[in-house]
């Protein structure tokens, strides 16, 4: 059986010494960015790598690009040979944030053409309380090499988007909380607002409260309320920089609406250029 969306800890714990599973450990906190390093070396799930959202899920960033351009593929498909990941592999990625910073190495490994791909499902915080191991003993990793099968359709520039919202041919749903996509708070970024003609859903709306996704169905029946008939293909997400979008993506994913597109500069690349039109519901 293979995982392409969420897995439980259930089914993690069950397949943890599978030989062609690997597991990996994305947590991160933006401020203090080696926290989630540190963590890591202090206790992850056994044989689990360590991704770094800056350093392994992220390219370096210009005077062009959002906070969390996205990486350098073909380093990445290095990285990915390096951690003895194949093609065949299943892969599964935990966070300590519900699945904030794993949905972007989902999708990453996703846009690779890599199915076989799942995040954890509440993420460390479940696997511990329900009083799953930990360990501080590091994978040796036996290197191999990673094809991809890149699936360009996933990804949308923001010219693309400009033409997609200029023809109303699309909808595109922000990720980020209700008070910076109005314009009332912006911790991040040096402009405040939103892209004209976005819609708002905060990815916390995915979860329940203990930081799980809502059941298949809840999530479609919330999705289709936001998107109307509109088709999943037609469904750009974004977010402040690109990452916490794939939450949305994920969710999406999750209840059967399949084929969304990420734009993955988001906000941060988007108010690069003044040119752009930005909208606030700040007075």
């Amino acid at each position: 059986m293979s995982f392409t969306t969420l897995i439980s800890p259930e089914d993690l714990v069950n397949n943890l010494h599978q030989s062609n599973w690997f597991i990996f450990d994305a947590r991160f906190n933006l401020a203090d960015t080696q926290a989630g390093a540190t963590a890591y070396r202090h206790g992850h799930i056994a044989n689990a790598r360590y991704a770094h959202l800056d350093r392994d899920l992220s390219s370096v960033i210009t005077s062009f690009t959002g906070r969390h351009p996205l990486p350098d593929l073909n380093t990445l498909i290095h990285k990915l040979g390096a951690w003895g990941v194949s093609n065949s592999s299943q892969i599964v990625i935990y966070d300590d944030a519900s699945g904030a910073i794993a949905g972007r190495f989902w999708w990453l490994l996703r846009y690779l053409g890599h199915e076989n791909v799942a995040v954890l499902d509440g993420g460390l915080a479940c696997w511990q309380k329900q009083g799953r191991p930990i360990t501080t003993h590091l994978a040796k990793p036996t290197p191999t090499s990673y094809r991809p099968n890149i699936n360009g359709a996933m990804l949308v520039n923001a010219q693309t988007l400009e033409q997609a919202l200029a023809k109303n041919s699309i909808k595109l749903i922000d990720a980020r909380a209700a008070e910076r996509f109005q314009g009332k708070v912006e911790p991040l970024d040096p402009v405040a607002g939103h892209i004209p003609k976005a819609l708002n859903r905060p990815f916390s709306l995915n979860l329940d409260a203990q930081g799980r996704f809502l059941p298949a169905a809840e999530l479609q029946q919330q999705f289709r309320a936001l998107i109307g008939t509109t088709p999943a293909t037609q469904v750009i997400h974004m977010c402040g920089s690109g990452v916490t979008a794939c939450h949305n993506l994920l969710a999406m994913e999750i209840a059967g609406l399949t084929g969304s597109k990420l734009y993955a500069g988001s906000w941060s690349e988007w108010i690069r250029n003044k040119n752009r039109a930005i909208a606030s519901d700040h007075n």
